[in-house]
């Protein structure tokens, strides 16, 4: 198995994760694409190799199909019916759970054994299915999670404080989608608990802030796909450079047999260990909200 990518769904999400990647130095030797619109991943790949005499790696780049897979180390799946205006991510759970069976059987048809990465909506259900679809240890089934509400959390409070968001020790936990919470209590400025710098106000304006941006951004420019780009790569940079980085993802609860998005140990082999987190009465409350809103969904599927 080498350092191979395969990014299935040519979309917003999927091409902006594929041109960060070329953007960033990662140890991607292949990557390949695939789509149901042949004829456009064949544009798109060429498109991506005519920015490698810039790029700072040199990646092998090519229009695929579902045998491509074989030997392949990470495949992500960022193909689905997007979310539109005044739809909830929630809202797609139907449109979506048949495409992802179909999707997943032909992977694992095609003798794939490394990890699955997960980009499409609902997450943390997606997440599931493609456990549930492959049969696959759940240490090797990592969804986006709450790695972009993390992103948009550290970024909202870097603003606000005038500090570098990379200073920024906060994570938001919980479903990827309306019943995500942010732990306070777990959160910190440096070593200094954050809030000695935030009012309470101040913080709940914050997580409604972080919760609502995604519609902020749909209802302006019809898709959010940047941040998840960025995401994406990150967590493939902790997958492929084997450094055991805490990344918030959706990952497998064994207590209640959900994914659901928690601060993960990702390795070379996907998910290490879970960070632990020391939660307050009230935000034990919040991710039981979340933890129910997920299985709610998976049981009406």
């Amino acid at each position: 198995m080498n350092n191979k990518v395969v990014i299935i769904g040519a979309g917003n999400v999927g091409m902006s994760y594929a041109y960060c990647l070329l953007n960033q130095k990662t140890n991607v030797q292949e990557l390949v694409l695939i789509d149901i619109n042949e004829k456009r991943i064949e544009g798109e790949a060429m498109d991506l190799n005519h920015c490698l005499p810039f790029g700072p790696s040199k990646i092998s780049i090519k229009a695929g199909n579902y045998t491509d897979c074989k030997g392949a180390k990470i495949v992500c799946i960022a193909a689905g019916a997007n979310q539109n205006p005044g739809e909830t991510r929630m809202d797609l759970i139907h449109k979506n759970s048949a495409i992802f069976e179909s999707i997943v059987t032909q992977v694992m048809e095609n003798g794939f054994d490394g990890i699955f990465l997960v980009a499409t909506n609902p997450l943390d259900v997606m997440t599931y299915l493609t456990w549930k679809y492959s049969h696959l240890d759940t240490k090797h089934i990592i969804g986006s999670g709450t790695s972009l509400d993390t992103a948009r959390l550290r970024y909202i409070v870097g603003e606000k404080l005038e500090i570098n968001p990379k200073n920024v020790h906060a994570y938001v936990i919980g479903e990827h989608g309306d019943s995500e919470f942010i732990p306070w209590n777990c959160a910190t400025i440096g070593p200094e608990p954050i809030k000695n710098y935030l009012t309470d106000e101040e913080m709940e304006q914050i997580h409604v802030d972080v919760r609502d941006a995604a519609y902020e951004i749909i209802e302006k420019k019809g898709a959010t796909y940047y941040g998840i780009g960025m995401c994406l790569t990150r967590i493939t940079n902790a997958i492929l450079n084997d450094e055991n980085s805490i990344i918030t993802v959706s990952t497998y609860n064994k207590e209640h047999n959900i994914f659901i998005g928690m601060p993960a140990i990702i390795n070379n082999d996907g998910i290490k260990d879970i960070a632990k987190l020391t939660l307050t009465d009230e935000e034990q409350k919040q991710f039981n909200h979340s933890i129910s809103t997920i299985k709610e969904a998976i049981n009406n599927l």
